[in-house]
């Protein structure tokens, strides 16, 4: 069991943490209410107010010289310029062919957009957005290699080129990093890679080239475990990405690029001033949106200004290789400890339950107090896998003990019979109460019934009845019941003489007689016996069968085509156990069915292996098929005995058909 849950800890353990880490995060997001970064965003009041996006460069120079004037540190657009501006003046004379040569010669001497757009990012601090692709455009001049050095992380992203922004605007902007961000196989963002590799070269995460100009770094050093930015030492996993703490990204720190393009009064004087502030598009239709932890639905420009908040600030969360290793080093104390509970007694296991209940708490105190990713789910898989083990190991070797006491009981008690005629006494009383077969079969015409019972060389104190109650109804029982030898077989009698009796009242319902009958064995028990018994009343009009069923096995109910199938009562304890309102209940018989009734001398058969022959092989492969009950009930205990192989029964048997014929 242990090994078990190992193999499931590393097939569904990654789904598990991610679900308690989202948690923690879900109750204790992070507070982004003093963060420096501002997001600008071009949004539905934006494009109502400008047009349709894509904007003119124009707009775009507008906007980055507003937020140059307002002294931002750092202008980041997470935003694409791989193509020309659209609206060019040689587009322009080319839509309007009518035009004179010299409105032409006009129009054409006009400064390109992408021009003077370059020429203001090269006079501001910008940083564009570049991106990883399987091949870049055949006109895309060679890019300036990266300020980032150091050993990359084993599993760092790779891409075959990059996408990057035309030359007029690539080569004067102050940094350029990658926007590509995978989110992890569920869909969630929950990390961003901070480094990644492009024709084999390295290249910064766009958040980390934010991140880097904001702090003055002159470059990103990179270890395999962590990047350091100015003095920042971020902790990344194996594949460069850092996962960080996410929060509410605040309202106020979210502004209209219309606010800034109409000089708006409610901007404050000094809003942008120091500050890093990321552009990015969240109009209907042009919006890039992904999942968080935090929320179903988030902008991808708040996801990159998180993630440069939690570079400059320390939000990151780490889980260091170690951590692992701490993990499954208590998933093996727990084993061990649940493998020595079984000799510590109720102190270790309320111990090891005390160790189930910290685990989560540990877990929680990493994160809220130290920003570390702890799973507690893995050591409490493998602890739970060895409780599970040492479980089934103490069930077996239980099992193996009281079948080996069984088994010596019944020796001695047959013993003690072949002795002194108690066998030959037990065997004689039992059998000497229940009908004769003969009599069964001619109850009625509308009912095809037949019975046995095969005693065990060690007695016990199975039974049947049958009899006609009235015009109509048939009543019937089959019980077991507890114990062995003479005791078992006088208490059977006074059982089957109380039963007979209560079938023979015709106005009392299968619930009343179960009342009854319990009331008087209860009476006088000194032995403490238990009466296991299926008590009925098939009405032969209707075919309906009420009946109560107090502690013995569920009836079967046979179709025409022989498949059986279980009939789940809810019943009550054995008779003769406590006082219990038994629950009549009631199944409708179609015609050709059978209702089929066995004791646990059927189910609980046990061949040399020990196997038992249960319940499933009564109706294997239809065999059931067309029978009339006399060959059913001669097939069942043909097929336990074969089943036996020879070996020595230990229980009663006892097998009643009902076939109703209508």
């Amino acid at each position: 069991m242990t090994l078990i849950a190992v193999l499931a800890t590393l097939a569904v353990g990654d789904r598990m943490r991610r679900g308690i880490f989202d948690s923690w995060q879900s109750a204790r997001p992070r507070d982004l209410s003093a963060t420096d970064v501002r997001v600008v965003m071009i949004d539905d009041r934006s494009i109502e107010m400008v047009g349709p996006w894509q904007w003119p460069r124009y707009y775009m120079a507008r906007l980055t010289e507003e937020l140059a004037n307002r002294k931002a540190k750092v202008i980041a657009f997470d935003i694409l310029f791989p193509e020309r501006d659209r609206v060019r003046p040689d587009i322009f004379v080319s839509l309007y062919p009518e035009l004179s040569p010299a409105a032409v010669a006009e129009v054409r001497s006009l400064e390109p957009m992408d021009r003077l757009f370059g020429e203001v990012i090269g006079a501001s601090p910008v940083v564009l957005a570049h991106a990883g692709v399987a091949e870049a455009p055949a006109d895309q001049p060679a890019l300036f290699d990266a300020p980032v050095t150091g050993k990359m992380p084993p599993a760092v992203e790779r891409w075959p080129a990059e996408l990057a922004a035309i030359p007029e605007l690539d080569d004067v902007a102050q940094g350029h990093g990658l926007i590509n961000g995978k989110p992890d196989v569920d869909g969630v963002v929950r990390s961003l890679p901070l480094v990644m590799l492009v024709g084999g070269k390295p290249r910064p995460g766009f958040a980390a080239e934010i991140a880097r100009n904001a702090l003055g770094a002159e470059s990103i050093a990179v270890a395999p475990s962590a990047v350091r930015i100015g003095g920042q030492a971020v902790p990344v996993d194996r594949h460069g990405r850092m996962r960080f703490h996410f929060g509410n990204f605040p309202s106020d720190k979210i502004i209209s690029a219309a606010e800034v393009l109409g000089n708006s009064k409610r901007l404050k004087a000094d809003e942008f001033a120091g500050k890093t502030v990321l552009v990015g598009l969240s109009a209907e239709g042009t919006s890039d949106i992904a999942a968080t932890p935090l929320s179903a639905e988030e902008y991808g420009p708040l996801i990159q200004a998180q993630a440069v908040d939690a570079i400059m600030t320390g939000g990151w969360l780490n889980r260091p290789a170690w951590v692992e290793g701490l993990e499954w080093a208590l998933g093996a104390l727990l084993a061990l400890f649940a493998l020595g509970c079984a000799a510590l007694g109720r102190t270790g296991r309320i111990l090891l339950a005390l160790a189930f209940v910290a685990l989560p708490i540990a877990s929680w105190l990493a994160f809220a107090n130290a920003a570390l990713l702890f799973d507690p789910a893995r050591p409490m898989l493998v602890g739970a896998g060895a409780i599970a083990g040492v479980a089934m190991g103490l069930f077996a070797v239980a099992r193996v003990e009281r079948e080996r006491l069984r088994e010596a009981l019944v020796q001695e008690r047959v013993m003690a019979a072949e002795a002194d005629g108690e066998l030959q006494a037990a065997r004689a009383i039992q059998l000497g109460m229940v009908p004769p077969r003969a009599r069964l079969k001619n109850l009625d015409p509308r009912i095809d019934l037949d019975a046995l019972l095969e005693p065990a060389k060690s007695i016990g104190g199975d039974y049947y009845d049958a009899m006609k109650i009235g015009e109509d109804q048939i009543g019937f029982a089959v019980a077991d019941v507890t114990g062995k030898g003479v005791p078992a077989a006088l208490f059977m009698a006074m059982s089957k003489a109380l039963t007979s009796a209560a079938l023979s009242r015709m106005e009392a319902d299968p619930a009343t007689m179960a009342a009854a009958i319990n009331l008087e064995l209860l009476k006088d028990n000194s032995e403490a016996m238990g009466v296991a018994i299926l008590l009925g009343i098939l009405d032969l009009k209707s075919g309906e069968a009420r009946m109560v069923c107090a502690g013995h096995e569920d009836p079967l109910r046979v179709s025409a085509e022989g498949k059986a199938e279980r009939i789940a009562l809810d019943g009550g304890p054995p008779l003769c156990v406590a006082d219990y309102d038994y629950p009549l209940e009631t199944v409708t018989l179609q015609k050709g069915e059978i209702l089929l009734l066995v004791t646990d001398g059927v189910t609980e058969a046990q061949n040399a292996e020990g196997g038992l022959f249960g319940r499933d092989r009564i109706s294997r492969e239809g065999v059931l098929r067309g029978q009339s009950a006399t060959a059913i009930v001669d097939s069942i205990r043909d097929r336990v005995r074969s089943f036996e192989e020879g070996e020595e029964a230990t229980d009663d048997l006892t097998v009643m058909a009902l076939r109703y014929v209508g």
